[in-house]
C-alpha cells in the first residue's frame, strides 16, 4: 500500500494511545464482559442477572453473614457431604488467579512502555534493506498496534505446539504483577479491605477520563451502535447464554468464595439484602459505562481498519481494469477512486460480485464491512485455554450445588426464616421462588448446554499467522485438548472426593468447627460477659439477674437435629440467650 494514502497516513500519526487502549481491552477475558460480543450479550446479561445474578448474590452473603465462616467452612456445616463446594471454589479461584495475573501483566508491561515518545505502538518499525528502508511486513499487513501486541508484547507463536521459548519481558511484568497481589494480601482483611477502597474506586476515574476521550474519536458512534444493536440470531446460540452467565459469576463473585468470607465479617444484622440489591446494580451500571468505553474505543480502530481495507482493494480493482480483466463499466460513474468512501466501496464491490459471479472468488476482494472488524478476538493460546476451560463450567457446578444445598437441604422455608430473624423483615417472596425452582433449573439448562456444546463444538483457538498479519482458528493438538479437560476435572474433583470420603465416614465432616475470626469474636463477647459479671458481684448484684449483652436467639436445633441446646455457662441453663461456644451462631 501507498505510504501517502490517507488511511496510512491516519495510522502512522492518529490516536496510538487509544487504539491500544482498544487492544488491549477487547483481549478475550472474563475482565468484564466479552467485550467483541457485548453487543449479543446485553440482553441476555441482564436476564441471567435477574433469575441467577442477584439471588444467588444475596444466598452467599446471607449464608456467610449468618454462619460466620469462609467459603470452606460454610458448606461443612450447610452439608458436610457437599464440603468439597468450597474446595472446588478454591481451586477455580487459583486457575483464574493464575491467567488473571497474566492479564494484570500484560497491563503493567504497556504501563512502563507509555512512558516513551513516540509510544513504540505508533507507527510501524521500519527496516532496512541495504540501502532502501521497508516497513515491517507483517505490520504492513495487520497495524500498528495490532503488531506491537503480537510481536513485541507477546512475541507470540504460529502455533500452542511452539512455546517459542522464555518472553522475559513478559516474565518480569508477571513477577511485579504477583508482587501487587502479595502485598493486598499479605494482611488478610486489613491489608486487602484497604487496597479494596482504591481499587474499587481508582477504575472509576479511568473510565470516564477514556469515555470522554473514546466519544470524541471519529467511529465511536459506530462502536456504541454495534454494541446497542441486538443481535436475535446470536441470543439463539447456547454459546451466549453460556457465557453471559459466566460473565454474571465473575462480575458479582459467584462461586469463588469471596462474598461468603467478606460477608462472615458484617455484623449479624447487617441488611445483606439492601447489599446485595445495590451491589447488583452498580455493577451492572458499571458493566455498562465499561463496554462503552470499549466499544467507543474499536469503533474507531475499525474505521481504520474498515479504511485501509477500501484502499487495498480499491488498488485490486483500478489493477484489474488496467488489464482488462474488469470492465470500466461496472464502475458506477460517481465514484472517485482518490476520494473513496467505504460506501463507494461495497456499492462497486456488490456490483463487482453479481456481474462475475462464477470467477468472483479468483479476484480476491474483501467485502472490508465494519462489523467484520468489530468481532475479532485475540489473546494468548493458554489464557484462552484457562478461560475457556477451567472457570466456566466448574463455576456453574459450583454455583449449582450452593444453590441446591441452601435450598432443597437445608431447606428454602428455614432459611427463609433465619434471614427474618437475622434481618428483621422477611425477603420477598421472588427469592423464594427463584432459590427453590427457577436459578437451579437456569443453571441446569446451561450445563446441559455446555456439555453439549463442547461436545458438537471443535475446541480450538484464533492462532496468529504471522506471514498474513492476520488470525486464523486451529484446532487443539491431542495434548492440548487433555489439558484443557484436565482443567474442568482438576476442578470438580474435589466435590466427588469429599462426598465419598465423608459418606463412608473416612474424615470428620468439619461441622463443629468454628472459623478463627467467630472464635475470637466469642472470646472477646465471653471476656466482656465476665468483666460485666464481676462489677455486678462487687456492687452486690446477683449475675444471674444481670442481662444478657448478646440479642436473644432461637435455640440451635443442629444441621439436622430437632432437641433444643441448653446453654450451662456461669452455672445456669438456659434455652435462649447466650449460645454454646462449641456451636455456629445461628442454626443455618
Amino acid at each position: 500500500m501507498p505510504k501517502n494514502t490517507k488511511v496510512t497516513q491516519r495510522e502512522h500519526s492518529n490516536e496510538p494511545v487509544t487504539e491500544s487502549v482498544a487492544d488491549l481491552l477487547s483481549l478475550e477475558h472474563p475482565m468484564d464482559y466479552k467485550s467483541s460480543q457485548m453487543s449479543a450479550y446485553l440482553a441476555p446479561y441482564f436476564v441471567l442477572l435477574l433469575l441467577i445474578g442477584i439471588p444467588l448474590f444475596f444466598l452467599e452473603l446471607a449464608v456467610g453473614q449468618r454462619i460466620r465462616r469462609g467459603s470452606i467452612g460454610v458448606w461443612n456445616y450447610v452439608y458436610p457431604q457437599l464440603g468439597g463446594i468450597g474446595v472446588s471454589s478454591l481451586m477455580v479461584c487459583g486457575f483464574v488467579g493464575l491467567y488473571y495475573n497474566v492479564i494484570i501483566g500484560w497491563s503493567i508491561f504497556y504501563f512502563f512502555q507509555s512512558f516513551q515518545y513516540p509510544l513504540p505502538w505508533a507507527e510501524c518499525p521500519i527496516t532496512r534493506n541495504g540501502s532502501q528502508a521497508i516497513v515491517e511486513p507483517e505490520c504492513e499487513k495487520s497495524s500498528a498496534t495490532t503488531y506491537f501486541w503480537y510481536r513485541q508484547t507477546l512475541n507470540i507463536t504460529s502455533s500452542i505446539d511452539d512455546t517459542g521459548g522464555l518472553n522475559w519481558r513478559m516474565t518480569l511484568s508477571l513477577l511485579v504483577a504477583w508482587i501487587m497481589v502479595c502485598l493486598a494480601v499479605i494482611k488478610g482483611i486489613q491489608s486487602s479491605g484497604k487496597v479494596m477502597y482504591f481499587s474499587s474506586l481508582f477504575p472509576y476515574v479511568v473510565l470516564f477520563c477514556f469515555l470522554v476521550r473514546g466519544l470524541m474519536l471519529k467511529g465511536a458512534v459506530d462502536g456504541i451502535a454495534h454494541m446497542f444493536t441486538p443481535k436475535l440470531e446470536k441470543m439463539l446460540e447456547p454459546q451466549v447464554w453460556r457465557e453471559a452467565a459466566t460473565q454474571v459469576f465473575f462480575a458479582l463473585g459467584l462461586g469463588f468464595g469471596g462474598v461468603i468470607a467478606f460477608s462472615s465479617y458484617n455484623k449479624r444484622d447487617n441488611n445483606c439484602h439492601f447489599d446485595a440489591a445495590l451491589v447488583s446494580v452498580i455493577n451492572f451500571v458499571t458493566s455498562i459505562l465499561a463496554t462503552l468505553v470499549v466499544f467507543a474505543v474499536l469503533g474507531f480502530k475499525a474505521n481504520i481498519m474498515n479504511e485501509k481495507c477500501v484502499v487495498e482493494n480499491a488498488e485490486k480493482i483500478l489493477g484489474y481494469l488496467n488489464t482488462d480483466v474488469l470492465s470500466k463499466e461496472l464502475i458506477p460513474p460517481h465514484i472517485n477512486f482518490s476520494h473513496l468512501s467505504s460506501q463507494d466501496y461495497t456499492e462497486m464491490y456488490s456490483v463487482i460480485k453479481m456481474v462475475k459471479e462464477d470467477s468472483f472468488e479468483q479476484l480476491g476482494l474483501d467485502p472490508c464491512v465494519l462489523e467484520d472488524e468489530l468481532n475479532k478476538r485475540s489473546g494468548n493460546y493458554f489464557v484462552t485455554m484457562f478461560d475457556d476451560y477451567s472457570a466456566g463450567l466448574p463455576l456453574t457446578v459450583v454455583v449449582i450445588l450452593e444453590n441446591i444445598s441452601v435450598a432443597w437441604i437445608y431447606g428454602t422455608k428455614r432459611f427463609m426464616q433465619d434471614l427474618e430473624d437475622m434481618l428483621g423483615f422477611r425477603p420477598y417472596t421472588f427469592y423464594y421462588y427463584m432459590w427453590r425452582y427457577v436459578s437451579p433449573a437456569v443453571l441446569v439448562v446451561l450445563i446441559f448446554a455446555t456439555v453439549v456444546e463442547m461436545a458438537v463444538s471443535p475446541a480450538g483457538y484464533n492462532a496468529w499467522v504471522e506471514a498474513e498479519g492476520s488470525e486464523r482458528f486451529h484446532s487443539y493438538p491431542p495434548w492440548a485438548l487433555g489439558m484443557a479437560y484436565s482443567l474442568i476435572i482438576v476442578a470438580m474433583l474435589p466435590l466427588p472426593i469429599v462426598f465419598i470420603v465423608r459418606h463412608f465416614n473416612l474424615i470428620s465432616d468439619g461441622s463443629n468447627k468454628l472459623s478463627v475470626s467467630y472464635r475470637k469474636g466469642m472470646m472477646k463477647d465471653i471476656s466482656n460477659l465476665e468483666e460485666q459479671d464481676e462489677q455486678r458481684f462487687i456492687l452486690s448484684k446477683n449475675p444471674s439477674e444481670a442481662p444478657s449483652p448478646m440479642p436473644a436467639h432461637r435455640a440451635y436445633l443442629g444441621p439436622g437435629g430437632t432437641q433444643e441446646m441448653t446453654n450451662t455457662n456461669y452455672g445456669t441453663s438456659t434455652k435462649t440467650g447466650y449460645q454454646n461456644i462449641g456451636s455456629p451462631e445461628s442454626e443455618l
